[in-house]
């Protein structure tokens, strides 16, 4: 973690801000992505397959997550409004995968970039992704709140269970051998967001698969399927519930 703080240092001024921690740094690489012809959706190459290859230490990464819980919050449950997404037992082949897009330009993500560069090398990668990995899944997240919300949680499970229960599970336990994320316990605006991103071709690291899916979607049907995936849990994933015993 001291490394990490002093790579902070470096790269700029450390202010506490009201929704965390914000400073400035260099701006971030942007590499080809979707948009380019022959694009990789996992090519398997740069810092993220070495990472892949590491056994993650999770003491080492609790403290190299300190940092990341500014925002992220330290039980890893990110935020409901859909700013800073849930992280908590995320598969470490997502996590590795998307920070080291963040860090090489090939995942537009500014407020996330001045963070994602301070882990050193591979070795860090891995290991604060075997730490939030091992963090149990909230139960309590941000879910749609309309006066629909049961109408619009069905008609996410279908659309769900048609086109995407195959890759991201019937539980939203997603494949860790394929990097298919855990949608499980995530904020709904956060799900909302990134599939309207993805749709639109503003996630320039999406699977050209996911893509395809999705495109013909409208915003209603986008609205209801994140109604519906973030009504999902995994069991045995899931944070205890706390007692109310006294």
């Amino acid at each position: 973690m001291k490394a990490s703080l002093l790579s902070i240092a470096l790269l700029g001024t450390l202010s506490v801000a009201a929704v965390g921690v914000s400073f400035a740094g260099p701006p971030a690489p942007k590499a080809a992505g979707i948009e380019a012809k022959g694009y990789t959706w996992n090519a398997q190459d740069g810092e993220k397959v070495e990472a892949l290859k590491l056994k993650g230490d999770k003491k080492n990464g609790e403290e190299a997550y300190e940092v990341c819980g500014a925002c992220h919050l330290p039980s890893g449950a990110g935020r409901p409004d859909g700013t800073f997404p849930q992280l908590a037992g995320q598969h470490t082949t997502v996590l590795i995968k998307q920070m080291a897009d963040i860090r090489a330009g090939l995942r537009d993500n500014p407020t996330m970039y001045p963070f994602a560069v301070v882990l050193t090398d591979p070795q860090e990668l891995a290991d604060v992704s075997a730490y939030i990995e091992s963090l149990c899944i909230p139960t309590d997240h941000g879910k749609y709140e309309g006066a629909d919300a049961a109408l619009q949680v069905s008609k996410g499970k279908e659309l769900y269970e048609k086109q995407c229960l195959e890759c991201h599970g019937k539980n939203g336990e997603g494949d860790k051998a394929k990097f298919y994320p855990v949608i499980a316990g995530q904020h709904y605006k956060y799900l909302l967001r990134q599939m309207t991103e993805i749709r639109d071709g503003h996630r320039r690291n999406a699977n050209p698969d996911m893509v395809k899916i999705i495109k013909p979607y409208t915003d209603d049907m986008l609205v209801a399927i994140s109604a519906y995936q973030s009504s999902l849990k995994m069991p045995g994933a899931m944070c205890t519930a706390k007692s109310t015993k006294k």
